[in-house]
């Protein structure tokens, strides 16, 4: 596994951003998706996300893109007449449902990031928290918390842990940051600190969860 160490830390291809088709009544959230987006392109690392032209998912992709990075949206046929105005940049990649959204975004990936978003952010977000939890990967996840967004969140996590419903060594599956470049740097010293209910393996072969190493 690796460790924090400058020689073993995480080096990342593609990271999946969730984030929302609005832009928010905030400035601070664009400029915040720009700062990410920027520091993605520097990593020289690809993005995965939901496919949307409108909203942050737009500006996320087009920052990416324009910077010279690969960009693959996955989105679902429903979605595309509410979630694409104008013309995507990248690759496109329509799929049946949400569930295979998720599924493939979680395979092309080497890591998550939210960015303020939501229901749809928080719904992908926590997936992607319990399917660490479970076991079913093992890559790092990471609250972009912009202006204090996921401060009730992260407060409501505590809630768990202190109530008995989070175990806390659970309560790290995530790292969170207000700078895009302090969570990529987190991000890449990630270590996991929690037992999993179930090995990788065990996911793969007996209940046919797509393979998300």
């Amino acid at each position: 596994m690796e460790g924090s160490s400058s020689s073993n830390m995480r080096h990342f291809r593609r990271i999946c951003v969730f984030c929302g088709s609005s832009f928010g009544h905030k400035d601070i959230f664009s400029h915040a998706t720009l700062e990410l987006g920027n520091e993605l392109v520097e990593r020289k690392i690809n993005l995965v996300y939901g496919g949307g032209s409108s909203g942050l998912m737009g500006l996320i992709s087009k920052t990416v893109h324009n910077g010279g990075c690969h960009v693959l949206g996955v989105i679902p046929t429903a979605l595309m007449p509410v979630e694409i105005s104008g013309e995507t940049v990248g690759e496109l990649k329509v799929v049946t449902d949400m569930h295979e959204r998720k599924s493939e975004m979680a395979r092309q990936a080497d890591a998550f990031i939210a960015l303020p978003g939501g229901y749809g952010t928080l719904e992908e977000l926590l997936e992607m928290i319990t399917w660490s939890q479970l076991g079913i990967h093992d890559k790092p996840v990471g609250l972009l918390n912009v202006d204090g967004y996921y401060d009730p969140l992260i407060a409501f996590f505590d809630k768990g842990v202190e109530e008995g419903f989070i175990n806390p060594a659970e309560r790290y599956i995530f790292v969170s940051s207000p700078s895009g470049k302090e969570l990529l740097q987190r991000m890449e010293e990630y270590v996991p600190m929690h037992d999993t209910v179930a090995p990788r393996q065990s996911w793969e072969m007996e209940n046919k969860t797509p393979n998300t190493s």
